[in-house]
């Protein structure tokens, strides 16, 4: 069967949503956790009336949201095969390629190795940091140091990143760009999945991190489906952070954007003009400004607000065209310990004109049914990892 078309799928990760801890959530300390439930909870409800018509209360485990009668999506959860719960090892298994093991981690900062060719290289005074911490808050503590001694500040998480915070005034956003390059060099030998560019700007007391974040990825280590839909000639756009996800493969177009609602400004922009393809879209915020920060009332208001973006994107949508709503991991904004991501089932939301609705997809054993169902959408043999679930919510 040839590639179709006349076919769009817009695939959209609302980077976080998880919905109920995984069975082995305690190995990484994350027994308990919910991101969607508990963020209602903590928040006093939620008020996003699109969503619910669609399905997502009809997922398996979700409370917070009632499942109507007759949802006019069809719905399911995805549990992560993977030993991860961060953000490329996420969007690595949703796009056909699982690991079979884990990114490293440096809960004691990084060594020596590692951060003495790092300065010598970018010709640094010394960096400052070198420990695991939340991001607004090490900007806080070092960033008035940071703009005396012009040293940027280094820090990681529970992930495998390296990442470095400078002002981009006073230190300069191309200068830290390239010390990030230098970087990626000297950690890829290690594996480290991402060294990441943490730009802010502001003054002592205001400082605030600014959109101009890049994250310089590991490559996958196989091809993935935005591989081979590229090969076959399929458009594949990438919204948001997808390019720096995948170290720029797999994609014929990409797009830089400012947070949730300037993606889905975008995606409705893209939804005017492509003929066919894939969208694949990363709305970072309710990850970066609401999980990562413990603002379940930030992440309410933004599921919120997309529930009305969606309103208008929507409008755009063509006869054939499939809508997958599905997250990367968890964030729960309840959960105190750290702030850390969470390892969560992720929801999966199907719909769009021609997609049947009140379908339950139950628990799937990987996020790659997602690559999958988008190849057979598009009427490529699968022949990576995951089960298709197209024949379940397309004609018939």
């Amino acid at each position: 069967m040839g590639a179709l078309t006349d076919r769009r799928v817009f695939l959209i990760v609302l980077d976080s949503l998880g919905v109920g801890a995984l069975p082995d959530a305690a190995d990484f300390g994350d027994e308990g956790a919910h991101t969607l439930d508990h963020l209602i909870a903590a928040a006093g409800g939620l008020d996003a009336p699109r969503l619910a018509e669609l399905g997502l209360g009809c997922v398996p485990g979700v409370t917070g949201v009632a499942c109507p009668p007759h949802p006019t999506g069809s719905f399911g959860r995805c549990a992560e095969a993977s030993p991860g719960k961060d953000t490329s090892t996420g969007h690595w298994e949703m796009m056909g390629c699982p690991l079979d093991f884990a990114f490293p981690v440096f809960a004691a900062g990084f060594p020596p190795a590692v951060i003495d060719p790092f300065v010598e290289r970018c010709e640094l005074p010394g960096v400052l940091g070198n420990k695991p911490a939340s991001g607004t808050q090490i900007i806080e503590e070092l960033g008035a140091e940071h703009l005396a001694t012009g040293k940027p500040i280094v820090y990681t998480s529970a992930d495998s990143v390296f990442q470095i915070a400078a002002h981009e005034t006073h230190f300069g956003l191309d200068r830290l760009y390239k010390c990030c390059e230098v970087a990626r060099e000297i950690l890829t030998p290690l594996g480290v999945g991402r060294v990441i560019a943490r730009p802010f700007v502001g003054e002592l007391g205001s400082f605030e991190r600014t959109y101009n974040r890049k994250d310089y990825s590991l490559v996958p280590p196989s091809d993935t489906t935005l591989d081979r839909l590229k090969a076959a000639g399929i458009a594949v756009v990438g919204v948001g952070k997808i390019s720096d996800i995948f170290a720029g493969r797999g994609l014929t177009e990409s797009i830089h954007t400012e947070g949730n609602r300037d993606g889905m400004v975008h995606t409705t922009a893209t939804a005017a003009r492509l003929e066919s393809g894939l969208v694949f879209v990363n709305l970072v915020d309710f990850d970066m400004l609401y999980g990562h920060r413990r603002d379940s009332a930030g992440y309410r208001r933004a599921l919120e607000e997309f529930d009305a973006d969606y309103n208008v994107f929507e409008r755009r949508l063509r006869p054939n065209d499939i809508v997958i709503l599905t997250a990367d991991h968890g964030n729960d904004p309840t959960h105190t310990e750290t702030t850390d991501h969470t390892r969560e089932y992720v929801p999966l939301v199907v719909a769009g004109p021609g997609v049947k609705g009140g379908v339950d997809l139950g628990t799937r054993a990987s996020f790659a049914d997602i690559g999958a169902t988008v190849e057979d959408a598009f009427g490529l043999a699968h022949v990576g990892p995951g089960r298709s679930f197209l024949a379940e919510v397309v004609g018939g």
